[in-house]
């Protein structure tokens, strides 16, 4: 029997492979696959064709692979793996000369650790149109094989940059001419009080612990709250951007 550790890195998944259809369709589409490796024998599958078909049309090749090749590349495949180009980090810098639309939104999150978290976050800032991710270096979680595959592939296609000093990045994307909206449990202000800011927005949201840092929150033009009607106290962190998103950002941007 192997040892221990080098079972588990047998099981890890590799930094330049993304698993599952949905993933591996996203990495085709946005332009980031190189190969795309099918568990053998399963090409006639139904649930592939918009796979098959997207690959070929952006002539990306597709083989077939064994489970035990796949297994080698990421766990959870199901029978799907994609061979993908390192993702391109942004950094503090590009924030000031980053082309900015006029209504643009950017998400901040700050503190996120979990790679699921970050996958989901993503996945709800992109499906609401989101022009760029902003994350933490230190304590936050890196875009993983398993952040990718929550996000359904949504960072793949997500500019995203990782900055050591998140209440510094803030003040780069104020000097953008981004107004900065943080999400805080304990503001006075629901999303119902007080309108969301006119152009370019910054949606910063925190830890489910911790919440904002203080830096964080005293960098933010405005603080809101989501009211909380039911038992629950709370929502994690991608539940409460999606809902702020939809229910706060999203509507002020209606022409």
């Amino acid at each position: 029997m192997r040892p221990r550790r080098e079972r588990a890195e047998a099981g890890a998944a590799r930094r330049d492979a993304v698993a599952g259809r949905r993933a591996a369709l996203e990495a085709v589409r946005a332009g980031r696959a190189r190969e795309v490796l099918v568990a053998r024998g399963s090409r006639t599958t139904p649930a592939l064709s918009d796979l098959l078909d997207a690959a070929k049309d952006a002539g990306v090749p597709v083989r077939e692979a064994s489970r035990r090749e796949l297994d080698a590349f990421a766990r959870d495949h199901h029978g799907v793996v994609a061979l993908v180009e390192a993702t391109a980090e942004l950094g503090e810098r590009d924030l000031a000369s980053w082309p900015f639309g006029d209504d643009d939104v950017v998400v901040v999150l700050d503190g996120i650790t979990d790679p699921q978290n970050l996958g989901a976050a993503a996945r709800a800032a992109e499906a609401a149109g989101a022009a760029m991710l902003v994350t933490r270096i230190r304590r936050a979680a890196a875009v993983t094989p398993a952040a990718v595959q929550a996000s359904a592939g949504a960072l793949l296609h997500l500019p995203h940059a990782r900055v050591a000093n998140l209440a510094r990045a803030i003040e780069r994307l104020k000097d953008a001419g981004l107004s900065v909206v943080g999400l805080d449990e304990k503001a006075e202000a629901t999303v119902y009080d007080t309108p969301c800011p006119s152009g370019r927005v910054a949606v910063v949201v925190g830890s489910e612990g911790e919440g904002l840092s203080r830096l964080t929150r005293e960098a933010c033009d405005l603080l809101v709250r989501l009211p909380m009607r039911g038992r629950v106290a709370s929502l994690n962190a991608a539940a409460s951007l999606a809902a702020v998103l939809y229910a706060y950002v999203l509507p002020s941007r209606r022409s």
